[in-house]
Order: C-alpha cells, then structure tokens, then sequence
C-alpha cells in the first residue's frame, strides 16, 4: 500500500542544526492536489456514557429497569435471576427516600408490552418518595419546562417533580392523580422558576401520599429544548450539541465503534430495534458494560448529523462481534438484507417500504449518504472471514446503490491474502485506526506522504493522541495538530478523518476509555485542549492544498532520537483567495519563522489564532473549562513575513 511517493515540495521536514531560522515558502501557484470536502468529521459510540448521561437528554437513569445493586452483576444477575438460593438483588438507581416505609423489587414479567417486560414493585406500609438520582445528578437549570411520562399501577395522588438531595427544596412538581390498578401512561409537565440557582445536585421523585401497591415502569424525563434542531430537538443535549456544531463537521460515523458489533449476536447495534417509540426499544448492554436503552437509536443519529450540518458514514453490522464470533456464506445473508433495509431507510422514497417507515417516524427528507462502512475494526477477525464478508457484504450493496462508496476497515493486502480469489477483491476506501501518545504522532507526521495515490482511498476513523485523563492535554493538542497537517497535507487520498473518542462522562465510574474530546457532567461541559486544536483547523480550510517548502527546522530531543521542534501545512481557497496556514511548535522555545510566498501576492493584516500553554500537562476541566482556549491576534502580512511562535503552541494564520 504504502509504495514510494516522493515530492519535494510536500517534504514535511528537514533536519537541520538547531541555530538556523526557519523557513517556509509557500507555492500557491503550485496548489494542484484537492482538499476531500468531507475531511474533518465526527466519530460516536456509547462508551464513557456518552448518551445514557450524556448528549441523549433523557434524565433519568435505568428507566429500563435492568440495574440492580452489587456491583457489576453476572449476566444471570443482569437479568434478574440472581444467584442460587441468595438475596434477591434491589434496584440499584430507584430508591425510596424512607427506607423503612416499604419495599422495592423488579418484576421480569408482566411488564406494559412483549418488549419492556420489566417493572418496578412498590409496596408502601407509609407515605414515602421514590428517587432517581440521574446520572451523577440531574441539571435544575433557570426557567426549564421539563416533561416526561410514566407508566403506573395504583390509586391515589402521587406528586412527580425533582427536589435538593436534602430534600428541603422543590424545585418544580406536579401533581398526578393514579386511577387504575392495570398499567396506564401518565403524563407530567414542570417549570422551574427564573431566578433558580442552576445546580447539578437534584434528584427526580415520586411521593407517594398514601400507603398501599404501586408499580412502575419506563419513567422519562427530558428538559424541554429553547433551541431549534430537528425532528427530534428535544433529544439532545444542547450545551453540548453547540459544542460539536463549532467543530464544522462535515459527517458522523456511527454508531460506532465495538456498540456497532457488541460483545455477543444479541448485544450488536440491531437497528430496526432502535426505531419508533421509546417503549418498543427493548435496547440492550453496551460492550463497556452498561445499559443502553436506544434512546440514541437510528433516526436520532440521523438527524445529529443533519443538525450539525454533517452527512452520515454509516456503519452496517458485518456478521462479527467482540467475542470472535461470525458467520458467513448463507448464514451472513439476513445480515446482509437488513444492512440493504438500513440504506432504505436512510435514503429511501415514500414508494419505498423502509423510506416510508422513515417517513411516518418524522423525516419525510431522505439524508444525504454517501460512505457505508462494513463493520467495525475487522482487523481483530484473526480467522480470515472478513474479506468473504466484505465481498458479499460489497457486491450486494453495489448491486442496489452503485453510487455508494463502501469502506472496509481491512486494507487491502489483508483482504487480497485471504480471499480465494484476489482478484475480485474491490476497495473502494480503507479505514486504518491509529491511537498513539504524542511522541509517536510527531513521528507519523510524513505517514501518508509516500502511500500510493493510486491506491484506495483512506479513512482515517478512529484516532488521538492519548495524553491526559478524562480528557486530553495540551500535549496530546500538539500530537493531535502535528497528525492533522499530515492529513491535510494528503487529502487528495485521506477522504475523511474523526478523533475518538468524542465524549466521556467526568464523574468516577463515567470513563471506560481515556483521553477524551469532550468532558461534561450533568450540569455543564466543556471542550479540551485537543478539541480547540479540532475547531481550528476545521473552521479554517481551503479547497487545494499548497505545497511547502522547509529550511533550518529545528529538532527537539526526545525519545532515543530527537524530533522536528515545527509542524506545518497550508491550504488555500481557490474561490476567494485565503490562505490558511497552519503551525505547530512542539518545543519549550519560541520560534520565528520566516514565511515566504510565490505564485500569489500577499498583503495586508492576517487573523491569527493561538492555542498555547505554559506546560505541554496543561488542560482544561469543568471547574477550570477555559484553562487553554483560542485567542486571537492581527499581524501584518507580505510575500516575506516573520511569525512568531510561543512554546507549545498551535496557530492558525488566515492571509
């Protein structure tokens, strides 16, 4: 893959003595190689709770009923049998406020449909308040509308509203009267008032004012949206969907990731079980080991994308899943037909009985698609079947919507070795998965600049410099900015690239995987070093790639060999004229940089954007969010200009 490609102009580097000033000379008459439309993106799966507590607004947490105390239950225990001839296990997240006024069990059976077969028995000997404590918490925030439904056997007025953990202050409530001892779904809407201290200490009740048998099953609790996004406004999360709209993605890749493929046939991303409404999505344990209810299901990861602006890349379960399982030939083929009713109903006419479904669930549009991905890091399939896989999983997709691009996450020497006949392997782009620590980055910084242009397209779908915990350093920035002028530099052949990943929960017991884009918890969130380094590079960028020449850069020791101290790329846009050049310099010195130009005529002040940091450990946090952010600056500009670049910093020069 990776055969000798070698032009001078695109030279990331030259080693030099440490004395010599640097230089870069831009040739903007030289701008041949197109920059991919689709280049900077995004990446999601659940994991570090990032929808269940995270961009998923739905409050309240194991409204499925699934988790019970102990710990980390066996799967036995999971699903309510607990242990032979032991204690029956409790609900782990609902409550009651007097543990003396009765007693809570879950019932497996018997539920509000064949799909949510599991509820909550509550049988009071005194008044008494059921509690949730939401994910970490639950945000009371100024002059919010929240709403929900519940389902609920029993008589008698019960109050819903959320109160202080001491349980001194209400913050909004409503009454509801319970009429029916079979199951009936009651609705409740409260507003909090306009000079409420916005807090994460709340929890959401149920007070119960008479003594007798309740059950409960599927309570929701959403704050009403005061922003406009799609269908499904009311969905997602809003400081944190601004966050991601900042970043100017241009597609989503989901729903993964290991959720995409799950750690067994039953735990995969089952789509057509993560449509319609909520109580028929039976959802299902994610592989890092939590409830997923499927609140984010098909149609909500649509419209995220579309709200942001982006197209999806759609990853199709392959026939593989965490535990090495598979199945192929025949047994693939339902597989298959249901990857081809997942196109349907993401691009599919009303004619169209997937489309139609579309439709009647609130998307008369069909979305723009143009990226499949088959599976997710088949890499890991030690037994060779992936690229029969790929193949039938190809040739059917091709067959029904030749216009599609399909992505295999094996490159192709793999998949050519395993296939019987070589010869009918067709790729159309590869998806390599890179996570490194900053040193390994610097030094991946030519990667692309020899692969074969004439080989398939690259999607670079999973990648970060994992530096820094929950989220990343400003170190890992550096790795992450270096990387991306690599990408740039080649996006004529890299299509797209999304870091991952994107979200983590800050709260102990939140984070399954560290370093992270970006950190909330239920009450605020915020955006790390490496997120900022993102937004920068994604909202300055032309549509031809400049090539750059280098004298004198300097190296900075590290590791057995030292390193090159700059990272650098320009783009320019064709249509107005703006170059965007991008510098990194990893070292504990300033730099001045002596900038020169041909082929263009450069004049006037350039806007100048600079993330920097005293120390490369430097980040950002929730009581510390804007530790490191952008800021910007003018400088006069000519065809030859010096810059000068701070210590551990990352600027964007828009000339």
């Amino acid at each position: 893959m990776k055969n000798l490609f070698i032009a001078t102009a695109m030279a990331c580097v030259l080693f030099t003595h440490a004395e010599a000033q640097p230089k870069l000379t831009l040739r903007v008459d030289k701008a041949e190689r197109s920059v991919s439309p689709t280049l900077y993106g995004l990446m999601t799966e659940e994991i570090n709770y990032s929808y269940e507590g995270g961009l998923y607004s739905q409050l309240l947490r194991d409204i499925a009923m699934q988790e019970m105390t102990g710990g980390q239950q066996s799967r036995r225990q999971q699903g309510g049998g607990g242990r032979p001839g032991g204690p029956a296990p409790k609900p782990r997240y609902w409550v009651l406020n007097d543990s003396t006024a009765g007693t809570l069990r879950f019932n497996t059976t018997g539920g509000i449909n064949f799909t949510q077969k599991r509820s909550l028995s509550i049988e009071l000997t005194k008044a008494t308040s059921l509690e949730n404590p939401g994910f970490w918490g639950i945000a009371v925030r100024p002059a919010t509308t929240y709403f929900g439904d519940a389902y609920l056997k029993g008589q008698g007025k019960v109050t819903v509203g959320l109160r202080s953990l001491d349980g001194q202050k209400v913050y909004a409530s409503q009454d509801v009267n319970l009429n029916s001892n079979e199951w009936k779904q009651y609705s409740y809407t409260f507003q909090t008032v306009a000079d409420v201290k916005a807090t994460k200490d709340a929890v959401f009740f149920i007070q119960f004012h008479n003594t007798g048998n309740y059950s409960l099953a599927y309570p929701t609790l959403f704050p009403k949206s005061k922003k406009t996004y799609t269908v499904k406004s009311d969905w997602y999360r809003t400081d944190i969907m601004d966050l991601l709209r900042e970043m100017r993605p241009t597609f989503l890749r989901f729903p993964g990731g290991n959720y995409l493929e799950g750690n067994t046939f039953k735990e995969r991303f089952d789509w057509k079980r993560t449509i319609g409404p909520l109580t028929m999505r039976p959802g299902h344990r994610s592989p890092w080991g939590y409830w997923s209810t499927d609140g984010m299901g098909l149609l909500e990861f649509l419209c995220w994308a579309e709200e942001c602006g982006a197209e999806p890349i759609l990853g199709v379960f392959a026939g593989y899943v965490l535990n090495s399982d598979y199945v192929e030939g025949d047994a693939l083929e339902p597989f298959i037909k249901d990857a081809l009713d997942e196109i349907e109903y993401t691009i599919g006419g009303p004619e169209t009985r997937w489309g139609a479904r579309r439709i009647r669930d609130g998307h008369p549009e069909p979305f723009k698609l143009t990226y499949v991905e088959i599976g997710n890091e088949d890499f890991f399939d030690r037994s060779g079947s992936y690229s029969h896989r790929f193949m039938q999983f190809y040739d059917a997709i091709k067959e029904k919507y030749p216009q599609l691009q399909i992505i295999s996450t094996q490159d192709e020497r793999t998949l050519r070795g395993n296939a019987e006949n070589p010869a009918a392997i067709k790729v159309d782009v590869i998806d390599e998965h890179y996570y490194r620590n900053a040193e390994a980055m610097y030094r991946a910084a030519q990667q692309y600049d020899s692969y074969d242009r004439n080989g398939p397209k690259i999607f670079c779908g999973e990648w970060a410099t994992r530096e820094g915990s929950p989220t990343t350093n400003m170190n890992a920035a550096l790795g992450d900015a270096a990387w991306m002028t690599c990408m740039e530099r080649n996006s004529d052949i890299l299509v797209a690239h999304c870091y991952a990943p994107l979200f983590v929960n800050v709260n102990q017991g939140g984070m399954q995987w560290e370093s992270d884009l970006i950190g909330y918890d239920a009450l605020t969130s915020f955006g790390s070093p490496s997120y900022h380094a993102q937004c920068m590079f994604a909202q300055n960028l032309g549509n031809k790639v400049v090539p750059m020449e280098a004298e004198g850069v300097p190296t900075t020791p590290m590791g057995r060999e030292p390193v090159p101290q700059l990272y650098y790329n320009t783009t320019v846009d064709s249509q107005t004229g703006k170059l965007y050049l991008k510098l990194v310099n990893i070292g504990a010195s300033s730099q001045t940089v002596n900038v020169v130009t041909t082929g263009a005529k450069v004049k006037g002040k350039a806007v100048v954007t600079t993330l920097k940091s005293a120390r490369p450990e430097d980040t950002n946090s929730i009581d510390n969010p804007n530790n490191i952010v952008p800021a910007k600056s003018s400088l006069k500009v000519s065809n030859n200009f010096k810059i000068a670049l701070a210590p551990y910093s990352i600027s964007v020069v828009v000339m």
